[in-house]
C-alpha cells in the first residue's frame, strides 16, 4: 500500500497538482456569485418575472436561472443573438450578459486542458488518481496512528511527517467528495454513465387554448417559485398552438400559453436527483459554503505532494539498496528491520550479504512489513532497534498486531539494538522476542543486544548465530555516517569549574566563505540531536540543541566527563575552530502547540533543549521550569536568559535547586515540594518534558508519580496520551 501510494504520487504529483490548483481557482466563482448577485426573493414566482421579460424583450427565446441564481435572458433582436441579465425582484434588463473569460478559461482548462475529448479523458484519469490517492492515504494513516479510533490522535514523525499527516486528515474527506465526483462527472460525459435513466423527457403536447395570454397571468407559472427555476423556453411568437417548457429542480413540464393549464410534468428521476448533487459537490454551484471548503481542501494538494515527495525521499536516502534481496516468496531466510533513524538497515544489508555468501536466498524487510506467511522460509531474524525507552521505532510500529495474524513456523533469532544507559535497553526487542516465543516459534539463539551500534556486539552475535546454523559468519560491520557538514565554533562559555563539574556552552555557526553551501547552517529545531563523531572514533555521539536554524546558530551544552572522548574533544575547542557535524530529527520531543501549561524538568546540560523551548515561547504560553544543578554561583546555566524570559512573560515560573547549596536538594525534592500546584497545571492540561541524565530523569518520574497519585494519574498515563516527554541519556 506505501509503494502504490508513493508511485502513483510521484508518477501523477504534477498533474494532480494542476487539477487541484485550477479546481481551487474555480471554487472562488461561486463565492464571488454570492457576492455579485442579487439573490431571489421568496415571493417572487416564475410568472413575475417572466411577465416583465417577455414585455420589454423582443424576440425573447430562453430565460435561464444558474445554479448561483444569475437570471439571464436569452433571445434574437435584430437578427442578431441577445443575452442580457434580468433582476430578479422587477423582472427588467439591467445590462448585456457577458461571461467571465477568465472563469471560463479556468473551466475549459480543469475540465479538458483545452485539448477536448483527449483533455476530458485525462482530466478523468486524474480523479481516478486523487481518488486512489486519497483512499490508500487515508488507510496509511489509520495504520500508522493505530486504527480508527486514534485517526485523530497526535501525528507522529519528523517535521514533513507530521505536517504530511495533519494535511491528509484535514483535506481527505474533501479531497475524496471532489475526486469521486470528478470521476462521474467524467464518466457522464463519456456515456460511461447516464445522466437520467433510459425515458427521456415526453415530447411537447399541443396547446388546448385558442388565444394567446399575458405571460404574468399564466397560473402554472405563477406556482413555481423563482428559486426553483433552472430554463423557461418562450413558445414561438404568434404561435397559439405552442408552449412554454418549464424545467425546475424537481423535472420538466408543460405550459398551455393560453390557459394557464400545467399540460405535462415529468419528475427527475433518481440518476438525474444523483447527477444534480453530484453537481453540487464538486462545483459548490449555489453553495459558496461548500466550495470554499473544496477550494481550501485542493490547496492541500501541493503542499502533500510536496511533503509526501520529501518523506519519499528521506525513506529512499534512509533505506540502503540492497543487491540480491530475494523475493519474499523465495526466501528460506528473512531479515525483518525495525529502525527509526536507519542506522539498523546497514546492519541487516551486512547480515544479508554474509548470509548469501554461504548460498542462502534471503529477503530483508521492514517488520511493519511482516507476511502473513512465508512459503519456503525456515528461519526469521529480526534486528529490532528500541527508540527511546522501551518504545517501539517507527518502522516496527505496526509489527506486533501483524504478528497475531501470522500464519508460519519458521525458527526465530532476535537482536536488539539501543543504549544501555535506557532501563529498558533493547525493551522492544525484549517485547518481539517474547511475541514470537508464545507464536510458537523457536529460538535458535537467545536474545542479543548490541549498545550504541557497536560492531564488536554485532560481530558477537554473528558467531552464535553461525555456530546453531553450521556457518562461519564474520559480520563486519562499519555503520554509514550521513552526510556531515563542517561548522565553526563562534563562541564558548565555561561553567562549573568551581564545583569540579565543567559544563560548556558551545554556539557554532557557519563558516563564512569557502563553503558549497555558501555559509548556510543546516536545518534543525530546538530538541532536535546534533551528531559528533569524535576523533579516533566512528561512533557519533549525539547532544540535543538549545537553538533553531532560525536563530543563526546552532548551540548546546556538554558536560565534561573524564575520559569521555567527545565531551573531552569539544571542551577542548577554541573560537575559530571547526567540527564536521549532521542533524538527526528528533520530533517526538517537541511542545505540544496551543496554550495548554507546560512544565520543563532538566538538571545540568539537560537544560539546553528547555531553554530554547523557553527562548521560542513567543505565544507567552504558561511555562513553569524546574531546573537542578550544583551552585547557583558557578553552574546556573542560562541564568540571564531566563531572568529575560521571566520579565517579558516567555517564562511563568521559575524553581531552581542547588545540591551543594545548604537546604538546596535535587530538582525532585523541588517537585515534591510544588505537588499541589504541579497537579492543578496537570488538571488544566499540561505537558510535561524532562531533559537530563538517566538516573535523574528514574528520579523525576518517581516524584511526579508521587505527585500525581491523589489524581490517579501516573508519568506513564501521561506519556500514554503525549503529555510526557522524555530525553534523557
Amino acid at each position: 500500500m506505501r509503494n502504490f501510494h508513493a508511485l502513483a504520487g510521484l508518477g501523477a504529483a504534477l498533474l494532480v497538482i494542476f487539477m487541484a490548483v485550477t479546481g481551487f481557482v474555480l471554487s472562488l466563482q461561486p463565492l464571488a456569485d454570492a457576492v455579485t448577485i442579487r439573490p431571489s426573493v421568496d415571493a417572487t414566482s416564475v410568472a413575475d418575472v417572466a411577465g416583465p421579460v417577455s414585455q420589454n424583450m423582443s424576440g425573447v427565446e430562453r430565460l435561464v436561472r444558474s445554479a448561483s441564481g444569475r437570471l439571464v435572458a436569452y433571445g434574437v433582436n435584430d437578427g442578431a443573438n441577445s443575452a442580457v441579465v434580468i433582476d430578479p425582484e422587477t423582472g427588467v434588463a439591467t445590462g448585456a450578459y457577458e461571461p467571465s473569460a477568465f472563469f471560463t478559461f479556468v473551466t475549459d482548462l480543469h475540465r479538458s486542458f483545452l485539448l477536448g475529448d483527449i483533455g476530458h479523458g485525462a482530466s478523468g484519469v486524474s480523479a481516478v488518481a486523487i481518488v486512489a490517492l486519497a483512499l490508500s492515504g487515508l488507510l496509511l494513516l489509520v495504520a500508522k496512528l493505530g486504527g480508527w479510533r486514534k485517526l485523530l490522535g497526535k501525528s507522529r514523525g519528523t517535521g514533513s511527517q507530521r505536517l504530511h499527516t495533519d494535511l491528509a486528515r484535514i483535506g481527505v474527506v474533501a479531497l475524496l467528495m471532489t475526486s469521486v465526483t470528478g470521476a462521474y462527472m467524467s464518466a457522464v460525459n463519456f456515456e460511461l454513465l447516464s445522466e437520467t435513466a433510459d425515458q427521456m423527457f415526453s415530447l411537447p403536447p399541443a396547446s388546448v387554448g385558442e388565444t394567446i395570454a399575458p405571460v404574468g397571468s399564466l397560473a402554472a407559472l405563477a406556482a413555481i417559485p423563482l428559486s426553483d427555476l433552472r430554463e423557461l423556453s418562450f413558445p414561438a411568437a404568434g404561435d397559439a398552438t405552442d408552449v412554454f417548457a418549464v424545467t425546475t429542480t424537481a423535472g420538466q413540464g408543460f405550459v398551455d400559453q393560453g390557459t394557464g393549464e400545467l399540460l405535462s410534468f415529468t419528475p427527475n428521476d433518481a440518476w438525474q436527483q444523483v447527477y444534480e448533487f453530484v453537481y453540487l459537490l464538486h462545483t459548490g454551484q449555489g453553495a459558496p459554503m461548500i466550495a470554499l471548503v473544496v477550494g481550501l481542501a485542493a490547496l492541500t494538494v501541493p503542499l502533500l505532494a510536496i511533503t509526501g515527495t520529501i518523506i519519499w525521499w528521506t525513506r529512499r536516502r534512509n533505506t540502503p539498496h540492497i543487491a540480491g534481496n530475494a523475493t519474499w516468496r523465495e526466501a528460506d531466510t528473512v531479515i525483518l528491520v525495525g529502525s527509526e533513524a536507519g542506522s539498523t538497515w546497514g546492519f541487516a544489508a551486512t547480515l544479508h550479504d554474509a548470509l548469501r555468501q554461504h548460498g542462502q536466498r534471503v529477503h530483508v524487510a521492514a517488520m511493519n512489513d511482516l507476511r502473513r506467511s512465508y512459503p519456503r522460509a525456515t528461519r526469521l531474524i529480526v534486528l529490532a532497534a528500541t527508540y527511546g525507552d522501551g518504545v517501539a521505532p517507527a518502522s516496527g510500529r505496526q509489527f506486533l498486531a501483524r504478528l497475531a495474524h501470522f500464519d508460519s513456523t519458521p525458527s526465530f533469532s532476535v537482536l536488539g539494538f539501543g543504549d544501555q544507559g535506557f532501563a529498558r535497553f533493547c525493551g522492544f526487542a525484549a517485547d518481539v522476542d517474547a511475541a514470537l516465543h508464545a507464536k510458537g516459534l523457536r529460538r535458535m539463539v537467545p536474545i542479543c543486544g548490541v549498545d550504541r551500534q557497536s560492531s564488536a556486539h554485532f560481530a558477537a552475535w554473528g558467531t552464535l548465530l553461525g555456530e546453531q546454523l553450521g556457518l562461519q559468519l564474520a559480520l563486519s560491520h562499519v555503520p554509514a555516517l550521513p552526510a556531515t557538514r563542517k561548522l565553526v565554533l563562534a563562541e564558548r562559555t565555561l561553567y562549573g569549574m568551581e564545583v569540579q563539574a565543567p559544563v560548556v556552552v558551545l554556539r557554532f555557526a557557519a563558516p563564512s566563505s569557502g563553503t558549497w553551501f555558501g555559509g548556510r547552517l543546516p536545518r534543525f529545531e530546538v530538541g532536535d540531536l546534533v551528531g559528533i563523531v569524535p576523533p579516533g572514533s566512528n561512533l557519533p555521539r549525539y547532544y540535543s540543541l538549545a537553538s533553531a536554524s532560525r536563530d543563526g546558530m546552532l548551540e548546546i551544552c556538554v558536560r565534561k566527563q573524564s575520559g569521555g572522548l567527545c565531551s573531552e574533544f569539544l571542551c577542548a575547542l577554541s573560537p575559530g575552530d571547526e567540527i564536521d557535524l549532521f542533524i538527526r530529527p528528533n520530533p517526538d520531543f517537541r511542545p505540544q502547540r496551543g496554550r495548554r501549561p507546560l512544565i520543563l524538568i532538566g538538571a545540568g546540560a539537560g537544560i539546553a533543549p528547555l531553554a530554547g523551548f523557553v527562548r521560542h515561547n513567543r505565544t507567552h504560553r504558561p511555562v513553569h521550569l524546574f531546573f537542578g544543578a550544583r551552585d547557583p554561583a558557578s553552574d546556573f546555566l542560562y541564568r540571564e536568559d531566563l531572568k529575560a524570559a521571566l520579565d517579558d512573560g516567555r517564562l511563568a515560573s521559575l524553581n531552581a535547586s542547588f545540591s551543594r547549596v545548604m537546604g538546596g536538594g535535587y530538582v525532585q525534592s523541588r517537585l515534591l515540594e510544588e505537588a499541589e500546584n504541579l497537579r492543578q497545571l496537570v488538571r488544566q492540561g499540561a505537558q510535561i518534558m524532562v531533559c537530563g541524565g538517566r538516573d535523574m530523569a528514574d528520579g523525576v518520574r518517581q516524584a511526579i508519580d508521587v505527585c500525581l497519585a491523589p489524581l490517579g494519574l501516573s508519568a506513564n498515563d501521561l506519556k500514554l496520551e503525549g503529555r510526557y516527554l522524555e530525553d534523557a541519556y
